[in-house]
């Protein structure tokens, strides 16, 4: 299963894993959008097992929803790949979900936290599952971020959109440390991919601003194609190579990298986890 199978990255990651010969559920809450991707991900990789389930990464009653459609037809799970993100970058304001939690925090953290508590135990019937948590190389440039405890939402504190951004991303990197250690002792494993600067169609966002666009030509000269960062998210999810290994931070040369102090500080991590609990009541009394 690959959350935001539908463009980018993620489209290309499950139309190569496709090509393997994966059944691969592509993760979408567009209908429209999602049908389309999995037509054309089946006709490019001339594999029919490829489908579609609706859920948005910011609703906690989507993600159940879509995992109980999941379960009607599936009782194991191999790889999930958390790929779907929210980073609009004409937004202003902080925006709130149906359920009134930030929408970047909601679909970039707590919903695949949320959406692997639901699968737990689909994924613990796969002979080697593996869980990919996807992070930005943008957080290089933010070695003192911290997540903020007490206000993970901006209910208080002023809003930027990149602030939420790399705030939930940092939180991701920080859960794959805190899930591979979770996975210890079992066939589990969870990683984390460092993207770094790929191409993106600047036309999905039409509010821009000119200049932000100007901006991005400029960036995308010094991009890869989705195509190419979706290579790591393959290796990650099937190579033989990396199937005990877990607790990774991967680039898009597949290199360990590291990621800042604050991030890899055992009490730092307990207590970002304390907080998401909050948001998945029952996620720290899971022994899995």
């Amino acid at each position: 299963m690959i959350t935001g199978g539908n463009s980018g990255i993620g489209r290309a990651a499950a139309t190569h894993l496709a090509e393997q010969g994966a059944e691969v559920i592509v993760a979408c809450r567009s209908r429209g959008r999602g049908e389309e991707a999995v037509t054309e991900i089946r006709r490019r990789s001339g594999n029919d097992a490829v489908s579609l389930v609706m859920m948005d990464l910011s609703s906690k009653s989507s993600i159940q929803a879509g995992c109980d459609a999941f379960k009607a037809y599936h009782d194991r799970l191999d790889v999930l790949i958390h790929n779907a993100a929210d980073f609009d970058i004409s937004r202003k304001e902080p925006e709130y979900s149906d359920e009134d939690v930030e929408t970047v925090w909601a679909t970039n953290h707590v919903g695949p936290v949320f959406l692997t508590h639901l699968l737990m135990r689909e994924l613990s019937r796969g002979e080697q599952s593996r869980v990919i948590m996807v992070a930005s190389k943008g957080l290089v440039m933010h070695p003192f971020l911290r997540v903020n405890l007490e206000d993970p939402e901006f209910r208080k504190g002023s809003f930027r959109v990149d602030k939420a951004y790399y705030q939930s991303k940092l939180a991701q990197v920080m859960y794959t440390y805190w899930l591979a250690e979770r996975f210890r002792g079992t066939p589990m494993t969870a990683n984390c991919v460092r993207v770094t600067n790929v191409k993106i169609d600047i036309n999905r966002y039409p509010s821009v601003s000119s200049f932000l666009k100007w901006l991005y030509s400029i960036k995308s000269r010094f991009s890869i194609s989705p195509e190419r960062m979706a290579e790591t998210y393959v290796w990650l999810a099937l190579s033989p190579d990396v199937a005990g290994t877990s607790g990774g931070y991967f680039d898009e040369n597949r290199q360990r990298v590291g990621s800042n102090r604050y991030s890899t500080d055992p009490s730092n991590i307990r207590l970002v986890m304390e907080l998401t609990e909050r948001y998945v009541p029952g996620l720290l009394a899971n022994p899995s």
